[in-house]
C-alpha cells in the first residue's frame, strides 16, 4: 500500500498533464483521442517503432544517470551535453586513428576512449570545485560551449567528410562499430551497455559502502564530514562518474548509431536526461523506467507529427507539464506535513 502511495503523485501528474494538453489540442482543432493513441501506442504497433523507442531509451537513460549520480552527493551536473559530445569525439578519434585493429581490440578501445574523454570533461569541473570552490553548475554549463567548438573543429578539420553537406567526420573503422543484435530493424548492442550501467549504478549506490557514503554526503554533507567521510572527494568522484556515463552515451551514438562524429549528434538527449532525472526525483533506480516512458512519448510525438500533422512541440509541452506537476506535488506534500 505504501508503494502505491509513492506512485500516486506520478500518476496524478501524468493524467493532469495529459488533460491540459488534451484541452490545448482540442482548442487547436485536433482530435485529442487520436493524438494520444498515436503517442502512446506507436512504440508497440510495429517492430520498428519498438526498436526506435529502445534506441531513444539508451542515451536518455545514460544522460539522466549522468545527472542523478552526482545529484546523489548533492552536486548538479548540467554538463552531460558537453560530456556526451567529448565522449563521441574520443570514440571517433580512436576509431579513425586505429581503424585497422581487429574488433577485439578496437571496439573496447573506442568505448574506453569515449568514457575517459567524458570523465576528463567532468574532472575539469570537479577539480575547479575541489581546488577553487567554483560552483559545478557554472563550470559544467560553460564547458558545454567549449565542447560545441571542439565538435565543430573535429568535424570540419582533417577528418571531415568532403561528401557531407553538414559538419561530419569520415566513418570510424568498421571493427569499431557496436555489434548489431537485430538486423531488421537494426538494434545495436549499446542497449546491453546501457542496461549494465543502470544495474551497476543501482548496485553501487544501494549495496556498497562507497555508494552509501555518496548518498549520505548528499543527504547531509556536514554530518558526513563529522563522521569521517571526505565529502570533497565524494563530490569529485560523483561528478567524474556521471561524466563517464555521459561519455558512454556519446560513444554509443558515434559507434552504434552514426558510425562517425556528426555535429548535433547529441540531439535533445541531455536536456531530456535532465528532465528525466528530475522526474525520477534523483533516484537512480527510477531513471530507466522514466526514460522508457519519455522514449515512448518522443517516438509517438514524431509519429503524431507525420500522420495527423500535430506539432511535435505538443510532446515537449506534455513533458514539461508532467515535471511541473510532479514538483508541485512535492511542494503540497511538504506543506501538509
Amino acid at each position: 500500500m505504501t508503494q502505491i502511495k509513492k506512485f500516486f503523485p506520478y500518476l496524478i501528474s501524468v493524467l493532469a498533464a495529459f488533460l491540459v494538453v488534451g484541452v490545448l489540442l482540442w482548442a487547436l482543432g485536433f482530435n485529442p483521442i487520436k493524438a494520444y493513441q498515436t503517442i502512446l501506442f506507436t512504440s508497440f504497433r510495429t517492430p520498428n517503432g519498438f526498436v526506435q523507442t529502445l534506441l531513444k531509451w539508451i542515451p536518455l537513460t545514460l544522460t539522466a544517470l549522468a545527472f542523478t549520480v552526482p545529484l546523489s552527493s548533492g552536486k548538479f551536473n548540467i554538463g552531460a551535453e558537453g560530456q556526451m559530445l567529448v565522449g563521441a569525439i574520443g570514440a571517433t578519434a580512436v576509431g579513425i586513428l586505429f581503424k585497422d585493429l581487429p574488433p577485439a581490440l578496437l571496439l573496447p578501445l573506442v568505448v574506453l576512449a569515449g568514457m575517459l574523454a567524458g570523465s576528463f570533461w567532468g574532472l575539469i569541473a570537479a577539480w575547479l570545485l575541489y581546488q577553487f570552490n567554483i560552483n559545478e553548475i557554472l563550470s559544467t554549463v560553460l564547458l558545454n560551449f567549449i565542447s560545441f567548438a571542439l565538435v565543430d573543429f573535429v568535424a570540419t578539420g582533417p577528418w571531415r567528410d568532403p561528401a557531407a553537406g553538414h559538419p561530419t567526420t569520415i566513418p570510424i573503422g568498421a571493427n569499431g562499430f557496436l555489434p548489431v543484435l537485430v538486423k531488421n530493424p537494426p538494434l545495436h548492442s549499446g542497449i546491453i551497455l546501457a542496461v549494465i550501467v543502470a544495474i551497476a549504478v543501482y548496485i553501487f549506490t544501494s549495496k556498497t559502502t562507497s555508494g552509501y557514503e555518496l548518498l549520505v554526503t548528499g543527504a547531509n554533507p556536514r554530518a558526513s564530514k563529522v563522521h569521517g567521510i571526505d565529502t570533497r572527494k565524494m563530490f569529485l568522484f560523483s561528478l567524474v562518474i556521471g561524466a563517464a556515463v555521459a561519455g558512454l552515451a556519446g560513444v554509443i551514438e558515434a559507434a552504434g548509431t552514426h558510425h562517425r562524429l556528426i555535429e548535433g549528434l547529441h540531439s535533445n538527449f541531455p536536456t531530456l536526461g535532465l528532465i528525466i532525472g528530475l522526474m525520477a526525483r534523483g533516484k537512480n533506480q527510477a531513471v530507466p523506467f522514466v526514460a522508457f516512458f519519455i522514449s515512448i512519448l518522443e517516438v509517438g510525438g514524431s509519429a503524431m507529427q507525420r500522420t495527423i500533422m500535430v506539432p511535435v512541440q505538443i510532446v515537449l509541452i506534455a513533458e514539461a507539464l508532467i515535471l511541473i506537476f510532479i514538483l508541485l506535488s512535492d511542494i503540497i506534500k511538504r506543506r501538509q506535513k
